[in-house]
């Protein structure tokens, strides 16, 4: 899927003119932060919360910058409506590199829907031992975690979880862990992963139904007791997971319920979350 425009520092350009100079050592270095938000028949989701996430990201690895958060919001409108017109669904991508002349693209792409069977069977996944630098920062240090989505890919699971010195589950590749027990809802602390915006929005929709949430450690080893577990990530909302590793897990009905609520809340949002 093409999209014929793009955003830099605010101005609308055609997408042939999307390029970063190899001369730009910010870039080849890994000095920048992104944000993914999504576009669903024509509402964007959340830009508030993806905004903030992007500004917190650059302040945590110190990267300074000229943009304030109307801005950004401003130019997202603008690339939006540019391409109404064409597309209805897609995903946004901010890309914020830093140096004496900090970048910013906000560019389009092809939005990505996980086959439908998986909501309903769950997914596998593989665990691989791995700690982020800068955990509640979205950098463009990425090596790590894209060699173990590429080894989870390669063994036919969806995904890989980033398990600590400790022995716990901290988080997905490009999603965040939750597991359930009875009514409780466990997932790691927020200062020890990156809080998706959609971990937030999972978390207080459940609260609303009735759940309890406890930030708290997670062992690997003792996964087999929870009665089940799931991801959350912006693209693919929640997906339930069937194995880790060895370990086979069931998807309770509590979590078919909680899925249904959360979809309930996208189409009652607007695009609009308040905690």
């Amino acid at each position: 899927m093409q999209f014929p425009y793009f955003s830099k520092n605010g101005e609308i350009l055609p997408i042939a003119q999307a390029n970063i100079p190899l001369a730009s050592i910010e870039y080849s270095y890994g000095f920048g932060v992104y944000e993914t938000l999504k576009v669903r028949n024509g509402i964007i989701y959340f830009v508030a919360q993806h905004v903030q996430r992007l500004f917190t990201s650059a302040q945590i690895i110190g990267l300074s910058h000229h943009f304030t958060k109307a801005l950004v919001t401003e130019y997202i409108l603008a690339l939006v409506k540019q391409l109404e017109s064409s597309h209805a669904s897609y995903n946004i991508k901010m890309l914020l590199i830093g140096g004496s002349e900090p970048q910013l693209c906000i560019m389009a792409l092809a939005p990505y829907f996980p086959d439908r069977k998986l909501y309903s069977e769950g997914v596998k996944t593989i665990s691989v031992h791995y700690e982020r630098l800068f955990p509640k920062a979205k950098t463009l240090n990425m090596l790590a975690s894209y060699l173990a989505y590429k080894q989870a890919k390669e063994l036919g699971c969806y995904e890989a979880l980033l398990i600590n010195r400790s022995g716990n589950i901290l988080e997905g590749t490009r999603s965040n862990f939750f597991a359930i027990k009875g009514n409780v809802l466990l997932t790691s602390p927020a200062e020890d992963v990156l809080e998706g915006v959609t971990r937030q929005t999972v978390i207080s929709v459940a609260q609303k139904f009735g759940f309890i949430i406890h930030e708290t450690a997670i062992s690997l080893v003792q996964v087999a007791e929870y009665d089940g577990a799931f991801l959350t990530s912006t693209s693919s909302k929640i997906v339930p997971i069937k194995q880790i590793d060895d370990y086979v897990l069931q998807v309770p009905e509590k979590l078919r319920e909680l899925m249904k609520a959360y979809d309930a809340f996208l189409k009652e949002s607007n695009g609009i979350f308040s905690a």
